[in-house]
């Protein structure tokens, strides 16, 4: 007889929140087979996580026993738990792995990438995400003398009403500007073992739809080799590229410019040391394919990085609230901004490595692209704010930044505001 060892599914986002006096834990599950708000009661939730698959239902068993001070836990009942967690999707099991490759299938046969967060996090109608659009850029506030034609720009991927003024000011810079083409970086918030993921697919959004630069991508692709995803399922439901979509649509008009969607995964994914020779040596081609576009197309083409920053609280791992760590992710943002203002990506790496990715910055592997494939020029810091999520006492950071060719160009002192807390979603 097979013993058997469950696996929780590696894709699950878990997220702890206090109801009163009651924990419970809420899924969030990429695939959707998970329905959205389905939580977990805290008892569960601790038996789920002992399950990486190196124990077996006896080892299950002794440590529900221990956790629960020796009561008895019969095998029974463990097998009653699992079978719960299982006929949920939440375990690893043969019927999740079919469901999966069947979603993922049919999501690649596809030609055009639906919109994934209008209805939810923008309006589906036209006319009134047209008009949530000019509202917040209303509010870019830059004078003539800011908007001159940007080399690039690093935009959040948060919630848009919660990012409005940031989006405003790294989008403002697009005034009067044309590029043909738009290099999106986004942040592959599913992706577990590639460094890239890649779509050849056009971007559909109640705007209109977006062409994507095939062949740029399939050379991406190529020079990338085992780096870039096998398949390109995890742009599915990634809102990082989505939002900035929206904008470029809304400013540019959907129809002039071609988009070559980029997502970044944890760099981590990769076998050599986290250090920036450990990325270089690794994802070289991919970055020389990149570096040589922006080098020969000039503003033409436009690199855009749609990134958050620091993650702190129970919701992305710590133990404690997110105020008792504020200050030192604020610092932690300050000397990350500073060395992408400079173009000193030795600094940038090293300050990443200094606090060992603590604050969970998931923006960090597509700023590390984006140092790489610069050509010389200076960063400005337009805005920077950190958002509160009462209900899980999490916070995550955000900011927008314009590049320019003017070396000139003075840099204002980074000045992080306030505290900023505000209803709203991560």
């Amino acid at each position: 007889m097979v013993e058997i060892h469950p696996r929780l599914r590696r894709d699950l986002e878990f997220i702890p929140v206090l109801q009163g006096s009651n924990q419970f834990v809420l899924i969030r599950d990429p695939l959707g087979l998970v329905p959205e708000g389905r939580a977990l009661p805290a008892p569960l939730y601790s038996l789920a996580i002992l399950l990486d698959g190196s124990r077996s239902l006896r080892d299950v068993q002794m440590l529900l026993m221990r956790q629960q001070g020796g009561t008895l836990v019969s095998l029974d009942q463990v097998e009653s738990l699992l079978g719960e967690l299982e006929s949920a999707f939440i375990l690893d099991s043969e019927a999740f792995r079919r469901e999966e490759a069947r979603i993922i299938r049919e999501f690649s046969e596809l030609s055009v990438r639906p919109c994934s967060h209008c209805g939810a996090s923008y309006p589906k109608e036209p006319s009134a995400l047209s008009d949530m659009l000019s509202g917040i850029m209303a509010g870019a506030d830059f004078s003539e003398a800011d908007t001159q034609t940007p080399l690039a720009l690093v935009a959040p991927h948060i919630d848009i009403s919660v990012g409005a003024k940031a989006y405003a000011r790294a989008y403002g810079l697009l005034k009067g500007a044309t590029p043909s083409r738009v290099l999106i970086m986004g942040v592959g918030h599913q992706m577990r073992d590639a460094l890239f993921s890649l779509t050849e697919k056009d971007f559909e959004t109640p705007l209109g739809t977006v062409v994507c630069d095939r062949e740029l991508v399939r050379e991406l692709r190529e020079a990338g080799g085992p780096l870039v995803a096998a398949h390109d399922f995890h742009h599915r439901a990634e809102h990082s590229i989505e939002f900035q979509v929206l904008f470029l649509q809304h400013l540019l008009g959907g129809g002039t410019f071609r988009i070559v969607p980029i997502l970044c995964g944890p760099l981590q994914a990769t076998p050599t040391p986290y250090s920036r020779d450990g990325f270089l040596e690794p994802a070289q081609g991919f970055l020389s394919v990149l570096r040589e576009v922006l080098r020969k197309d000039g503003p033409r083409t436009l690199p855009v990085a749609g990134v958050d920053l620091c993650h702190v609280g129970p919701k992305f791992g710590h133990e404690v609230a997110a105020q008792s760590l504020e200050e030192h992710a604020r610092h932690h943002d300050e000397t990350l901004l500073d060395a992408l203002c400079r173009l000193d990506p030795d600094a940038f790496w090293a300050e990443s490595t200094r606090v060992e990715d603590r604050f969970n910055v998931c923006g960090f592997g597509a700023l590390a692209c984006l140092l790489e494939v610069l050509p010389p020029c200076r960063g400005t810091l337009l805005h920077y704010d950190m958002w509160h999520e009462e209900a899980t006492r999490s916070a995550v950071s955000f900011a927008a930044l314009g590049f320019s060719a003017d070396r000139n160009q003075s840099l204002p002192p980074f000045r992080p505001p306030s505290t900023t807390s505000r209803p709203g979603k991560n």
